[in-house]
């Protein structure tokens, strides 16, 4: 009789999810009235001297080529507001980004909101000193696969703020900060993007205060291979993350389309996280994962080498079976401390989208865990070395799962005891 009932639960819940698959597509659509002011507005930004400000009007302003800065020094770039100054790239038929930025110094960006590029909103790289703050980026109508890759993008940069900004519907991430060090990602929104808010291989990060909600995943804490510059030293604090179950966008191949859907927080082979006084609720898979980058290149599912080469000159990081050969790269999560948090689900089952959701029928009585981890080693190192040490404590409601995926999941266990410890980072 219980096994009856089990499976009838199961055949329910999948032909609710394949309801909820079918319409849960999010859709943005603001109403806007264009008005031509391209040649005016790229003058200013051809022109554009060091020292100066440029001053976008109130409007709506249609371009079909990207805006851009290089070598420049102490540049303002500044609207009327994120509803009144709007930059769309709607049809470009030149440049992939928005506005593009590089190699400059000293560089600030307010009050506005760029929308639908061919590829990134917002781009800058090579820079110093940048603060990008009340700036939206948006790609309109219902989300899609052929939306840009990211809305805010700086990536090999130093010394960024990004402040008070909103980031929708981006095919990878809406935030997503690459390579860089010191940075400083609060009050923002990011909803209706594969990944809401990404830190990539970046050293010295502090996440806070953000709300991060209706994405495939809410945040996450990457490093990823084949990449010149390697990443650690991130706190996520004091942020709202939930309701991250949007189905999967990211273009076929990139590392974001492996991310199952309902995933909170992921945080992969990242080395000295500390993650602290969060809000994490309401997903279908897990509210916070921890896993080797191992966990990725096993499921990979490639598309052909033309894919792969297009997603890679895009910027889009593509998942590498070969990761091994770099040997500069760790593939490991490290020294990762989650504290204090508050993780809390109103979803009483698991989805059925992903083999996580499958796996917790079969090993966790159907249960969705609030943190995961896939307890995958260096060989010859155990748990309580230094270098890999997990630390979970003082939590609210959290409900554990160690997967022991190396072992095809032998010892797995919701024994807490070996990860409750503490962190000095």
């Amino acid at each position: 009789m219980k096994k009856f009932l089990y499976f009838f639960l199961s055949v329910v819940i999948i032909v609710l999810l394949s309801k909820v698959y079918q319409s849960s597509l999010p859709e943005y659509n603001p109403k806007r009235d264009y008005v031509d002011l391209e040649n005016e507005i790229l003058k200013a930004f051809i022109l554009a001297e060091d020292n100066s400000t440029i001053e976008l009007p109130e409007g709506h302003f249609l371009f079909s080529q990207s805006l851009s800065l290089d070598n420049k020094k102490r540049v303002i770039i500044k609207g009327k507001g994120m509803d009144k100054t709007v930059l769309s790239f709607k049809g470009q038929t030149q440049g992939a980004e928005g506005i593009k930025i590089t190699n400059s110094q000293n560089i600030v960006l307010q009050d506005f909101s760029i929308e639908d590029a061919a590829g990134d909103n917002l781009k800058v790289s090579d820079t110093d000193t940048l603060t990008i703050k009340r700036i939206r980026t948006a790609w309109t109508g219902k989300v899609s696969t052929e939306n840009g890759a990211y809305g805010i993008y700086p990536v090999l940069s130093s010394n960024i703020l990004i402040e008070e900004c909103e980031a929708i519907a981006a095919s990878d991430a809406g935030i997503y900060v690459g390579q860089s060090k010191n940075v400083k990602i609060k009050n923002n929104k990011a909803y209706y993007n594969v990944a809401g808010i990404e830190s990539e291989n970046s050293t010295n990060v502090e996440i806070h205060n953000n709300e991060i909600f209706q994405n495939t995943s809410g945040l996450l804490i990457f490093d990823l291979p084949g990449l010149t510059v390697y990443g650690k030293n991130i706190k996520a604090f004091d942020n709202q993350i939930f309701d991250n179950n949007q189905i999967n966008f990211g273009v076929p191949g990139s590392i974001v389309s492996s991310v199952p859907k309902g995933t909170g927080v992921i945080i992969m082979a990242t080395k000295n996280v500390d993650f602290f006084n969060n809000n994490v609720s309401n997903h279908k898979t897990s509210n916070l994962a921890i896993v080797s980058y191992k966990v990725f290149a096993a499921d990979k599912d490639l598309e052909s080498g033309s894919q792969i080469s297009k997603t890679a000159s895009e910027g889009i990081r593509f998942i590498d079976s070969e990761f091994e050969k770099d040997k500069g790269y760790n593939p490991y999560p490290g020294r990762v401390y989650i504290h204090d948090n508050k993780f809390s689900n109103t979803y009483r089952f698991p989805t059925l989208s992903n083999d996580f959701g499958k796996l917790w029928y079969i090993k966790n009585n159907a249960r969705i865990p609030d943190i995961v981890y896939d307890g995958i080693l260096p060989e010859g190192i155990k748990l309580n070395n230094n270098e890999v040490r997990i630390c979970v404590k003082n939590n609210d409601n959290d409900s554990f799962v160690y997967l022991d995926a190396e072992n095809e999941f032998i010892n797995f266990s919701n024994d807490l005891s070996l990860f409750n410890c503490e962190l000095k980072l």
